[in-house]
């Protein structure tokens, strides 16, 4: 049993409890705490560090590629694909705004993107011109051919650069909202998993184990790909993402980030250090998952990658290997939503939650 001690401060009652620490959560909470400093937030998490998508992604500050741009508005025409745009856009701005960018290693020196045909250059006019409200650039893509060269990418045919897109450094972001969390005197319970959840009339239970919960007036489910016991009718698709990085290599010359097949790979230099992930798309349903593993085959895959197109004629060694899951749907709009008089979440980022979680925290702030 607890002490009187602990029930009354760590597990008392809370105005708001958000379940996950990820970008999302935590993004929700500084906006909670901003538009309402009265109300106490607690943050539950279940694992030690924020865990998923945000400390195991590639470190993309994503603004999205042509390609994938040109996809998003075939599936779901251009009002939901600009939408989204935007607030990727405002949420890269948002980061900026907030943190110097030396301590969280934010360079937003332009995305690239490799093409071996041309039909999407065909859109680029196009897209330009939709995207210009929102970038307020007259080319938010244009065609690079000089830097194939400069980067060594000899087998790619066209190289699309786009200035809006960057990189950052996910670990340390996640320190800097958690240090901000804490200035706005948010409370934490890390290495804590959520059991059940019951909604009464008055307020909202939430199980942590047989004889211990904290109650609460509203909960936000910031779970991502993890959702899908609380919120079963929702489309959840779990996606597992799978990097490695290499050893450093000698006159490396990539410089940047970079996207092929509609963003189902990237990747960028981290120093003098390629990161590579991505390929799900050769094997669709063996990374429907939410085990954190890497497999035999899709490592493989990207290290044929790595040696044909990016590095074709240097040696390397892989340094490191590892996935985190994200969250899809059969379109890549999020779910952000009151679920009932208490219940809110904010799920399904597709992969873009570095850029998009910064918005959707505004979002669930106005809801509540």
């Amino acid at each position: 049993m607890n002490s009187i001690w602990e029930l009354e401060t760590f597990y008392r009652k809370r105005d708001i409890v958000i379940i996950g620490s990820g970008f999302s959560g935590l993004w929700t909470a500084v906006s909670i705490k901003e538009k309402y400093p009265e109300k106490s937030v607690l943050i539950i998490e279940r694992s030690t560090v924020p865990l998923g998508a945000s400390t195991r992604n590639a470190g993309f500050a994503c603004f999205g590629s042509l390609t994938e741009v040109i996809a998003d508005s075939q599936k779901m025409g251009w009002q939901k694909t600009l939408e989204l745009v935007k607030m990727r856009f405002e949420g890269l701005q948002k980061i900026k705004r907030y943190f110097n960018s030396d301590e969280i290693d934010f360079e937003l020196n332009g995305g690239y993107e490799i093409l071996n045909n041309a039909e999407p250059l065909e859109h680029l006019d196009t897209v330009n011109e939709k995207l210009k409200t929102i970038t307020g650039l007259d080319q938010t893509y244009f065609l690079n051919q000089e830097k194939i060269k400069e980067f060594g990418l000899g087998k790619s045919e066209f190289l699309v650069e786009n200035p809006c897109e960057g990189s950052l450094h996910s670990g340390k972001l996640l320190q800097k909202l958690l240090e901000k969390c804490y200035e706005l005197k948010v409370e934490f319970l890390f290495g804590t998993e959520v059991k059940s959840i019951n909604e009464n009339t008055g307020e909202i239970e939430i199980r942590l184990s047989e004889d211990l919960s904290v109650k609460a007036e509203q909960i936000i489910y910031c779970t991502n790909a993890f959702s899908s016991k609380f919120l079963e009718k929702e489309e959840i698709i779990p996606a597992r993402g799978q990097i490695l990085l290499t050893e450093p290599i000698d006159r490396l010359k990539l410089g940047g980030t970079f996207h092929y097949d509609e963003g189902f790979y990237y990747f960028r230099n981290l120093g003098n250090r390629i990161l590579l992930g991505g390929g799900r798309n050769q094997d669709f349903q063996t990374e429907e998952t939410t085990a954190f593993e890497t497999t035999e085959f899709l490592q493989k895959h990207l290290e044929t990658f790595l040696k044909e197109v990016i590095l074709p004629e240097q040696d390397f060694k892989i340094a490191l290997r590892w996935s985190g899951i994200m969250a899809m749907g059969s379109e890549k709009t999020p779910i952000v939503k009151q679920l009932s008089e208490r219940q809110f979440c904010a799920v399904r980022l597709s992969g873009m939650g570095v850029a998009l979680a910064p918005k959707i925290g505004e979002m669930v702030a106005g809801m509540i």
